[in-house]
């Protein structure tokens, strides 16, 4: 019998097997746009985590900056220089290497306020759903007030808030903001989301027979309803990454994003809006043209997720 196990278990497929031989794989290899989305994705990642070793120059080091080598244009234009493939800005940093330490703080604000919305969201939710009643009535009105307002707006209320009661923020402090800040505007999705998902869930036999052998609440919520329901969670959270890197950027342009010691791809942009009309166009265009392609791919993978997850279209 031991013989037997051994060889059951030498022969069952690892994870990795399993997910190559799964749908989704299968979906993935078959979509162009999310195979090309993924790509691009990978890229501006890798390059962002990685800049301070593939970055050819550090844009925030002041001792290595020239300001004879403001301005200069891209290597492929007349006047440009192969140091700079980009070119340069009014302050002679490196745009190529500006765009990959900006995307680094722009993605690590969008994940992170994506991650708080989604623990905010997932667990109102599923307290909503599985509670009912005055409990649902209550979190769904604060949902409607959220959504009454424009996302933008509670986010410059926050961020402004947050710097009126800490003025002389550290770093760290000025980022938590900023998360905090765009995290409670995005959290309404997802409890909504988690909530009509809960309802359904909470009817079903599983839920009833561990209720009827006295399992908590809280381990039938989280230990057998929430699994249930993470589907459509991972799908609107892939989707409103881009949307949370953009609003990041939104406030960095306007001015009360992260601080100008760390700008970000939206900083960088409001930099560059000075010179737009002046001749030295790829200041702002390609800061312009990075945060696109990380909000277009991260949008074009979130749409590959949701159709590949949904049951429908299979």
């Amino acid at each position: 019998m031991n013989a037997t196990t051994s060889i059951d278990a030498s022969t069952k497929p690892g994870r990795w097997a399993r997910f190559i031989d799964g749908d989704l794989w299968f979906s993935f290899i078959h979509s162009p746009t999310a195979m090309v989305a993924a790509v691009i994705a990978l890229v501006c990642v890798v390059c962002a985590v990685f800049a301070h070793w593939i970055a050819p120059h550090n844009p925030f080091d002041l001792a290595t900056l020239d300001l004879v080598d403001a301005r200069l244009p891209p290597a492929w234009i007349e006047g440009g220089s192969s140091k700079y493939a980009l070119g340069t800005d009014d302050q002679g940093r490196d745009i190529l290497s500006a765009l990959m330490y900006g995307s680094r703080i722009s993605l690590l604000v969008g994940l992170a306020s994506v991650a708080l919305s989604m623990l905010i969201g997932v667990g109102l939710g599923l307290l909503s759903g599985f509670a009912g009643g005055a409990v649902d009535d209550f979190i769904m009105r604060i949902c409607d007030v959220m959504l009454s307002f424009p996302p933008i707006l509670v986010a410059l209320l926050i961020d402004g808030v947050g710097r009126a009661l800490f003025p002389n923020a550290h770093e760290l402090l000025a980022f938590s903001v900023l998360v905090i800040a765009i995290a409670l505007t995005g959290w309404v999705q997802y409890a909504r989301t988690v909530r009509g998902s809960t309802m359904v869930e909470r009817n079903k036999e599983y839920v009833q027979a561990a209720r009827v052998i006295g399992v908590a609440p809280l381990r039938v919520m989280f230990r057998h309803v929430l699994p249930n329901v993470l589907g459509p969670v991972l799908v609107l959270a892939t989707i409103q990454i881009a949307g949370a890197i953009i609003t990041e950027a939104t406030l960095s342009f306007l001015g009360v994003g992260v601080p100008p010691t760390s700008p970000s791809l939206g900083t960088l942009i409001r930099v560059g809006q000075d010179f737009l009309f002046s001749g030295e166009w790829w200041i702002t265009i390609f800061p312009g043209v990075m945060l696109v392609l990380i909000a277009l791919s991260v949008n074009l993978l979130g749409d590959w997720l949701r159709d590949a997850l949904n049951p429908r279209l299979r």
